[in-house]
């Protein structure tokens, strides 16, 4: 591996794209190849032996474009196949987004009551809550699925009433506990991001909200420089588009997670 590889990034879908977003405001030196899986999206409905699997044959094509680090961008895939994917890999740095997303909870938190929002597949498999677990073993974590938050994002909801009240009917019940409620939002999911105001708006001003996003970019970053493979160049890094399946949605749904236009003919169609 030299410095200037560029990073792969997958994800089952397009929510990986808030990942890259934040790398690419954390680290705009560095170029990025993203891979979304859009012919298998979602893997949450899927066994973990065909996440795996899924996961290993992403990560075969991007190292076969020569890579020098592996961003698993799917909140599924981070939590059953991070450690599969380091030991094929190996010495490949391999970064989930789960385990930034639980160091930054238990740093920012005063009372280490969580509140991790999530799909149901990732609910189900109390990836976040093991992981804060972990660092805090006295910490309290709540969960709520939230999967109206996926379709909202997806169709550019991300603003105005009805955001706003699926987000009060989802976390007020979760904001009036005895102990005063959780002091720390957990956006366990890449899709919600883009629902940071409305989320905010019904947590209110005194909760963080810790976005799994920015903190996988700050690990990356990290990473990157202990293993003394930051870029050298000076210049903005190239960015590289693949999608499984539908160049199409991609280019129209993925825009809004990336922050900027994509066109269909930017997205690279890839047999896995």
């Amino acid at each position: 591996m030299t410095s200037d590889l560029p990073i792969g990034v997958f994800d089952s879908g397009v929510g990986g794209l808030t990942v890259l977003r934040a790398l690419r405001r954390r680290l705009p030196a560095e170029s990025l190849i993203y891979l979304g899986d859009t012919a298998r999206v979602p893997y949450g409905t899927k066994s973990v032996a065909s996440i795996v699997r899924y996961a290993a044959q992403a990560t075969d094509h991007l190292v076969s474009r020569g890579v020098k680090m592996l961003v698993v961008a799917c909140n599924t895939a981070s939590a059953v196949s991070i450690d599969p994917l380091r030991e094929r890999f190996a010495p490949l740095p391999v970064i989930g987004v789960v385990e930034p997303g639980a160091e930054a909870a238990v740093a920012v938190s005063r009372r280490q009551h969580h509140l991790v929002l999530a799909t149901e597949s990732t609910v189900r498999r109390h990836a976040y809550a093991q992981a804060i677990a972990r660092l805090a073993p006295g910490a309290r974590v709540d969960e709520q699925a939230c999967s109206l938050f996926v379709a909202l994002a997806e169709e550019g909801w991300t603003d105005g009433e009805v955001p706003d009240a699926v987000a009060r009917t989802y976390l007020a019940p979760r904001m009036t506990h005895d102990s005063g409620g959780p002091d720390t939002i957990v956006l366990g999911c890449t899709h919600f991001p883009l629902l940071h105001d409305a989320i905010r708006s019904a947590v209110g001003p005194d909760v963080a909200i810790v976005d799994s996003a920015t903190t996988t970019a700050e690990a990356v970053a990290r990473v990157l420089a202990a293993d003394d493979l930051l870029t050298t160049h000076g210049r903005s890094g190239a960015l590289t588009l693949l999608a499984t399946d539908g160049p199409d949605r991609f280019a129209a749904v993925g825009a809004r997670f990336l922050g900027e236009p994509i066109g269909a003919a930017d997205v690279e169609v890839v047999d896995l």
